[in-house]
């Protein structure tokens, strides 16, 4: 940079990075975020005498120029107190301002709309004490900068960003497997609905799931019917799950690398539209939600992602807000198996859908503060690792139980118990006879030789004769 900017250091993945001009910073900007940032504000921490990068912050860019002031101040608090949790606060901000020109606009003309917006990000970190290095407008192609007087490398009229791939950032990035993942608008698109023929019918799926499923999960509603909407639900989506357990097919039968539509055809092929609908709507409980969010690691994980965006495609209007739930597990998933740009995206539209949602918040904030997924993942595992437990133990005293009950009834006359076996010298009458041991009441005993009965002191004879 010239003499009115420090050299700025960036790091990918171990390898340090001089950035020296305004240009080799604005190509580095998506490296940086691991996309291509579209109507965003973007604010870098910079810290020690090389200004090696640190924390970053990104919003949308307010449309209301009168929003601009808020903004700047909620922006730069923000980026200070998550430095201030990472490590410390930082010594330096840089600035981005990415915006593509409007219907009959030019990139210049964006660059002036949006001056009194940079210099007011200017104030607002200058009001906490942190200098601010440099702003850039990025626009068109082009970058232009707020705050290098010098004409010769930052003309009035901007300067073109270099071409992808060939700046020094660009190739230590590669070298490090850093990919950039297209345009922040692409990677929204691939989580909204297509807008296709097939919406029809899957609003359709939405209504019958709808009628079925709603009176199952507001308050109120019987424990034993959401009990059983949750089993339904995660023994759907398991299955499911197990339909994206190969990866997508990157070559076509012809040799030729597929594009990023056709994969996301084939993954939405994968799942039909009451399916679809029956685990959107069963994702409306909150113990359900969390269930599912145990699919975090390894190649469970990756296949989760692809399965959340499935389903967040499918809340096509009037459901939108219903997206909130697959996004947000989206997010975590992505988050978790170590996709951050994912992540952010698709936290940052769940918040879109529900601003409300409390799940979606608590990772959108700690994903902003660089924190570890790790002490999520380990809380999860031991809920898992309990219920599980629970669920062992449950069944082995269901099998005890089982197995007395089959003791108890082996050998007993169909119908009712088993009858208890007679005393010995007694005997039970049925149907009649006499059984050995028992004497018929006005019988005598008719065994050969056997006492006759006494009547008045004299021996009689038998009766019956």
């Amino acid at each position: 940079m010239n003499a009115n900017h420090p050299e700025i250091s960036a790091s990918t993945r171990g390898q340090q990075i001089t950035l020296r001009s305004a240009a080799e910073l604005a190509d580095a900007l998506p490296f940086v975020l691991g996309f291509h940032p579209t109507d965003s504000v973007v604010l870098v921490a910079l810290h020690g005498e090389n200004g090696r990068f640190g924390g970053r912050v990104r919003i949308g860019i307010p449309r209301a120029p009168g929003e601009w002031d808020s903004t700047a101040d909620n922006l730069a608090e923000c980026l200070v107190e998550t430095s201030v949790q990472r490590t410390s606060p930082p010594d330096g901000i840089v600035g981005f301002l990415c915006q593509d020109p409007g219907p009959g606009e030019t990139a210049g003309e964006v660059y002036e709309r949006l001056r009194p917006f940079a210099q007011r990000l200017r104030t607002a970190c200058g009001a906490l004490d942190i200098p601010v290095y440099e702003v850039l407008c990025i626009s068109g192609g082009r970058h232009f900068s707020y705050c290098c007087p010098d004409e010769r490398c930052c003309p009035p009229d901007g300067t073109p960003l270099a071409l992808s791939g060939t700046s020094v950032m660009a190739a230590a990035a590669a070298y490090a497997g850093i990919q950039v993942r297209g345009s922040l608008r692409e990677m929204e698109d691939r989580f909204k609905p297509t807008g296709g023929p097939g919406e029809a019918q899957q609003r359709s799926a939405l209504d019958a799931a709808a009628a079925r499923v709603v009176p199952l999960v507001v308050d109120g509603a019987e424990e034993q019917g959401k009990a059983r909407l949750r089993e339904t639900t995660l023994a759907l989506a398991g299955r499911l799950l197990g339909r994206f357990a190969e990866p997508p097919r990157r070559i076509g039968p012809d040799g030729v690398r597929r594009g990023q539509a056709a994969l996301d055809a084939d993954d939405d092929a994968r799942v039909e539209p009451a399916e679809a609908a029956a685990v959107i709507l069963g994702l409306q409980d909150r113990i359900t939600r969390d269930r599912l969010a145990e699919w975090m690691e390894g190649p469970e994980g990756v296949a989760a992602v692809r399965l959340w965006r499935v389903l967040a495609r499918r809340c096509v209007a009037p459901y939108q807000e219903y997206a909130a739930a697959p996004l947000t597990l989206a997010g975590w998933a992505a988050w978790s198996t170590g996709d951050e740009p994912t992540a952010r995206v698709a936290l940052n539209l769940a918040l879109d859908a529900d601003p409300a949602y409390v799940f979606a918040r608590l990772l959108h904030q700690a994903c902003n503060e660089g924190l570890e997924p790790e002490a999520l993942r380990s809380c999860l595992r031991g809920e898992r690792e309990n219920r599980m437990a629970a669920e062992k133990t449950a069944a082995a005293h269901a099998r005890r139980t089982r197995t007395r009950t089959r003791t108890r009834t082996r050998g007993a006359r169909p119908g009712g118990p088993r009858p208890a076996l007679p005393k010995a010298g007694t005997g039970v009458a049925r149907r009649g006879r006499a059984t050995p041991g028992s004497r018929p009441a006005g019988r005598a005993s008719t065994r050969p030789g056997g006492p006759a009965p006494r009547h008045g002191g004299r021996r009689g004879s038998r009766s019956g004769r």
